[in-house]
């Protein structure tokens, strides 16, 4: 592996290694306002390498690997090389990190407080979150939120946020052109296009907060709003989290803990701004419930 890059998302230290120059390009590029690793010790190492030593040239073919593998998966084609380092990153968080509970969600924040999003792939909680980090939220995350095991706080991961389709040039229209990488199309989930995070999500990394309000989101539903009761909620979660049977009692701890003070709803919309409306009526109706971020406490 010739090229490589270093860097630190909230307690996460990673570094990416790769075969190929394009792909780090890229990644030097959007997250070159990120620290790097504390002590230049990384936690997490991924890397990108050719399927076969002659891939590498002819019809270069990505393979995804680093302190953790899928042996089946599939390779790439060199022109979805940051996707493929995108996803090994995932991967090695996914499978590797145990300091904090794993969460497949969204977050973000705002005075202190943090609304929580858990779905499917598809149920656009990572545009939601974008929309949101772009008014009046900070961004915690799109793809992995950590529940901390002690005080039941949600730390920030503020990774690049992956965006798909529509929801591609929605965002376009609100940030600056030079937070965007490269548009991948080809991709099993159609068009996807990198996006950093605002500065503020950035500069702030280490600043975490007390979860507020736990959103069930689901794009393209017309189901009315309803209450998720905290069995529900326990098991979606746990269903959510790549390390949650790893971290044993403590998980079930604090997960058990914040399942029962935050107040859990499921929505369906149609539209970012019905979402966001929706979302921001919840919020306030929520705001002066005892119970609203109490899950640190």
């Amino acid at each position: 592996m010739t090229h490589g890059f270093a860097l630190r998302v909230g307690p996460v230290a990673m570094r990416i290694f790769s075969d190929w120059a394009g792909p780090i390009a890229d990644l030097r590029r959007l997250y070159a306002d990120y620290p790097q690793p504390d002590d230049g010790v990384a936690s997490l190492t991924a890397h990108i390498g050719a399927a076969r030593p002659w891939r590498r040239w002819l019809r270069p073919a990505v393979s995804i690997g680093g302190d953790f593998t899928i042996p089946d998966a599939l390779p790439l084609p060199l022109s979805q090389g940051l996707l493929a380092a995108e996803m090994a990153m995932n991967l090695q968080v996914a499978m590797g990190w145990r300091q904090q509970m794993l969460l497949h969600a969204s977050a973000v924040e705002r005075d202190g407080r943090v609304l929580l999003m858990v779905g499917a792939s598809g149920s656009g909680k990572s545009t939601l979150a974008a929309l949101l980090g772009e008014g009046d939220w900070r961004l915690l995350g799109d793809e992995f939120a950590l529940l901390d095991l002690e005080n039941g706080n949600i730390l920030p991961f503020p990774r690049l946020i992956s965006l798909k389709n529509q929801a591609i040039n929605v965002l376009q229209d609100r940030a600056d052109p030079s937070r965007f990488g490269p548009r991948i199309t080809g991709t099993p989930k159609g068009d996807i296009c990198h996006m950093r995070p605002r500065a503020d999500a950035i500069s702030r990394m280490d600043e975490g907060g007390a979860p507020a309000l736990l959103l069930f989101p689901a794009f393209g539903s017309d189901n009315a709003l309803r209450p998720v009761p905290p069995s529900e909620a326990f098991f979606r979660l746990t269903e959510s989290s790549t390390n949650y049977v790893g971290l044993g009692e403590a998980a079930f701890t604090a997960l058990n803990r914040l399942v029962r003070a935050l107040p859990a709803v499921a929505i369906g919309y149609q539209s970012g701004e019905q979402a966001i409306e929706i979302v921001e009526a919840l919020w306030n109706e929520n705001l002066g419930n005892e119970n609203l971020g109490s899950a640190a406490r």
